[in-house]
């Protein structure tokens, strides 16, 4: 059995056991903590067996395909399985065939239709015919961007995860028609309502931003010629999805939880609620989260997620300390750590990494805070995801000049990935930090730097901030410091 790394070994670690260096010589007497140690050495080994960035579908033997559909799922540029099993919205309304699709490219409007009647609408149906056709979609140029610079996209993970099903797309009618609509991965977003107001945001995502758009542009927010609400619901009011849902929960085989946040959102509680009464306990609960409330009135998710085999948490944390509260207003950076301390010890079966959004505030900090909280013990080097932040153009990491790429930023990323490299068996965080550095090196996105300025003094004039004075590293290159 594979060896527990220090850090992991560290986390775990009761105050009665032996020391690391103990464990590595295998001098343990007590029975009880052996048997522990045997436990958490198998779940490691069977993490670090995951080959995070094989294209090859994990959930059906590959001699079981033929060789359309090993094409389609591994080697086609264009194919992806969401059209066939999941349905995406934004708490406006605006239906997309995933998280990551072209914002100005939504395929239906739930507050003008049903889910069922979206799925099978004219855009949805291009795009089914368009990935038969092996032709490129205007929806899905974010994943198409990103494997130019490496990273393992979004439609290759779901042709991975979704692969099993690749036999839907034989029931697709020559017009992209699909007549079963049975939701298997579902990422709806219940409302915006959020209790943070982070800069890269918005009042689309977030009910804190409203407040903050009105100062800025004397107006309430609109989307789509109507005067958005503080809280929008993504069909309308707050029970038609969960309505709309409840049919699928015996075909569901992963449900996204996201939002706005969705720890602090009823219907999430009602969802889990409901999954346990149909026993669906075995359902794949994953989750987008700010990771600062854990209980919502009387309920606290701990005591949900002791139902549940398999919960991934992805905590959504650029930074930490005072730029973290900076970077995602309304966050307390003690009380993320004490949540994550508390997690460690309560919920030990539940899967978390840290889900980095990489823009052109944290581009450099990043990497201190991703050692910073290995060396902790909060978390293991190789369990961190990187988002790259494309949109908008004056939050990209590639706005820099080249002389403060060449001299500052790369070198920094060489550093870092050489620290991180043999520590990470799964290749995830190793893969996401290079394709960072190759994105940000193949595009010169110069011009938007006195954007990202502009929209900086924006933001600390309303809110009373100093981004300058948050991020000294950036400091040389403000020109109006």
């Amino acid at each position: 059995m594979n060896k527990l790394y220090k850090e992991a070994y560290d986390q775990f670690a009761g105050d009665d056991w032996p020391s690391y260096e103990e464990y590595i010589a295998d001098n343990i007497d007590d029975s009880s903590i052996k048997l522990e140690l045997e436990k958490l050495e198998k779940q490691s080994s069977k993490a670090n067996s995951y080959d995070y960035n094989s294209r090859k579908p994990t959930h059906i033997d590959w001699d079981q395909l033929d060789d359309d559909q090993k094409y389609k799922l591994t080697g086609s540029k264009t194919f992806c399985m969401l059209p066939w099993v999941h349905m995406h919205a934004f708490p406006d309304g605006r239906a997309y065939p995933c998280c990551l699709a072209d914002y100005w490219s939504p395929v239906g409007d739930l507050r003008k239709n049903t889910m069922a009647e979206v799925w099978n609408q004219d855009p949805y149906k291009q795009m089914r015919r368009n990935m038969l056709d092996d032709k490129p979609c205007k929806e899905c140029k974010n994943c198409y961007e990103r494997e130019e610079h490496g990273a393992f996209s979004m439609r290759n993970d779901a042709n991975k995860t979704y692969g099993h099903n690749v036999h839907e797309i034989k029931q697709t009618a020559s017009d992209g028609h699909h007549e079963e609509f049975k939701v298997r991965y579902w990422d709806v977003r219940f409302s915006n309502l959020c209790n943070f107001s982070c800069r890269s945001c918005g009042p689309i995502f977030s009910s804190n931003w409203y407040n903050d758009h009105v100062k800025l542009y004397n107006r309430k927010p609109d989307v789509l010629g109507r005067d958005m609400a503080r809280v929008e619901y993504t069909a309308g009011n707050e029970e038609s999805m969960l309505e709309q849902m409840e049919p699928h929960i015996p075909h569901l085989e992963q449900v996204y939880f996201a939002g706005g946040e969705p720890l602090i959102m009823k219907e999430h509680y009602y969802l889990l609620d409901k999954l346990i009464e149909h026993g669906k306990t075995d359902v794949r609960i994953q989750y987008n989260t700010n990771f600062s409330e854990m209980r919502y009135k009387n309920k606290h998710v701990f005591d949900y997620w002791q139902h549940f085999t398999n919960v991934s948490v992805g905590a959504s944390l650029d930074a930490s300390g005072a730029r973290a509260e900076l970077i995602r207003k309304g966050a307390n950076w003690k009380q993320t750590v004490e949540n994550r301390q508390r997690m460690i010890k309560e919920v030990p079966h539940v899967d978390f990494y840290v889900s980095s959004t990489i823009s052109a505030m944290n581009v450099l900090h990043v990497l201190d805070f991703h050692k910073e909280w290995t060396e902790l013990g909060l978390i293991e080097a190789k369990d961190w995801n990187i988002n790259i932040c494309q949109s908008p153009d004056w939050y990209r990491p590639d706005i820099f000049s080249q002389e403060f790429k060449d001299q500052v930023i790369t070198p920094a990323y060489e550093k870092h990935i050489s620290w991180l490299d043999p520590k990470d068996g799964l290749r995830r965080a190793t893969v996401g930090f290079t394709s960072v550095l190759k994105l940000i090196q193949s595009h010169d996105n110069y011009s938007q730097w006195p954007e990202f300025e502009n929209q900086v003094a924006k933001l600390d004039t309303i809110r009373n901030e100093n981004f300058w004075d948050t991020f000294p590293e950036y400091k040389e290159l403000n020109g109006t410091a």
